[in-house]
């Protein structure tokens, strides 16, 4: 695997492909730049072998040239953070973006306008990545959470630099770290699924199942399992469904030697509200009217032994409804039983918008052992596909 430590940059221009697609305010301020935090360590090799840095990204989902995606918006905080000035090029091919590549200078860093504002970026054009190409001497991609797509600038771009293409530190990292679950995980091994759809996780399970001793099943997943052997779900949410499949995991898991956990109490509420009224009840017996929004205590004591005895732990979605305060403590325990076994010694992979966004809400970003910055190019890689933006670097 080809990363930018294989190269010496001096004199070069590398052409990064970065995710800064970062939240923005009302006023386009930048309200979280954990991902321009991730590009630096990248950056700052490059700039050091005395190589300058072109950065390509897109911003939002414009239809066409809209002001209000510009990554100008950005260029400040970019500035602010990577300790130097970012040139900013109005456009990312043609003459605009020509001329301020020919005046980018060793030690120098200039960000390209949206490659969204081109349609081509997304239908994956060859005559629009071969104009980007042109800008750039290595190619690089550091771009994780679009490694999932074809698109222009994370996959058709390579094929323009047979020999001069890499991954950016950040992106092996996340190979690295999806590979140390899946392919060189130290056992027990133990994956905690939770979310509310059984049907968004399926493929995961069904790819990971040979890989784990034990699986958690949390959130609102739990009622299509409990349902489907039996249990009264009062008005919790249920995929009807996916009951079928539901008892076929369970088969699967019991002939593959798989051990899973499924709560056996829930925080069940009367209305789907924080100032609900709640009660903790058996998980097959909620009654009608209540909805489980929270794992229990016994089923907390439960998860808590089997974290604790694993070696490699896969976090992918909350175990309640955690946005509201009085349904976060399950989630919130969960993250101090992993932050517990990593200090222990096991390796833990949290990945997923929801268990990303409580990790850092729950302060849990220090204390895991790697936080995945792509949640659909992560969910991709647990189901076993190859990514082709990864695949166009090996090639």
């Amino acid at each position: 695997m080809k990363t930018i430590n294989d190269f010496n940059f001096k004199e070069k221009k590398a052409i990064i492909r970065v995710d800064f697609n970062v939240p923005l305010d009302e006023n386009f301020n930048v309200t979280d730049a954990t991902r321009i935090e991730a590009a630096k360590p990248t950056i700052d090799k490059i700039l050091a072998d005395g190589g300058s840095v072109i950065l390509m990204s897109h911003l939002g989902r414009p239809k066409g040239v809209d002001s209000k995606y510009s990554l100008g918006h950005i260029v400040q905080k970019a500035s602010e953070i990577l300790g130097q000035t970012v040139y900013f090029a109005q456009d990312c091919i043609g003459v605009e973006a020509e001329k301020a590549v020919s005046n980018l200078q060793p030690g120098q860093i200039l960000l390209l306008e949206n490659l969204r504002f081109y349609a081509e970026e997304e239908a994956g054009d060859v005559a629009f990545a071969e104009k980007l190409a042109s800008l750039g001497d290595i190619y690089v991609n550091d771009a994780f959470g679009t490694a999932h797509r074809a698109h222009a600038s994370t996959t058709i771009i390579a094929q323009f630099f047979p020999k001069d293409k890499c991954f950016g530190l950040l992106l092996a990292k996340e190979i690295e770290s999806l590979n140390k679950v899946l392919k060189d995980s130290q056992k027990p091994v133990t994956a905690v699924l939770g979310g509310s759809k059984v049907s968004s996780k399926i493929t995961v399970i069904e790819n990971i199942l040979d890989k784990v001793d034990h699986m958690i099943i949390g959130g609102g997943m739990t009622f299509t399992f409990v349902k489907a052997l039996g249990g009264k779900i009062g008005e919790s949410i249920c995929e009807d469904d996916k009951q079928e499949l539901a008892l076929e995991i369970l088969r699967l898991a019991k002939e593959k030697g798989v051990q899973i956990h499924i709560p056996v109490d829930v925080v069940a509420a009367d209305d789907f509200s924080n100032t609900a009224n709640t009660k903790i009840v058996d998980v097959r017996e909620i009654p009608d009217g209540w909805q489980g929004l929270d794992a229990g205590p016994k089923s907390l004591e439960n998860f808590k032994k089997v974290i604790l005895e694993s070696k490699t732990i896969l976090w992918n979605g909350p175990l309640g409804v955690f946005e509201m305060p009085t349904f976060a403590n399950g989630t919130i325990e969960l993250g101090n039983f992993i932050s517990e076994a990593t200090a222990n010694g096991a390796f833990s992979l949290v990945g997923g918008g929801d268990s990303v966004a409580a990790v850092k809400q729950f302060g849990f970003e220090d204390k895991v052992s790697y936080v995945s910055t792509g949640g659909g190019a992560m969910l991709e890689m647990l189901e076993g596909r190859i990514l082709p933006g990864i695949a166009a670097i090996l090639e």
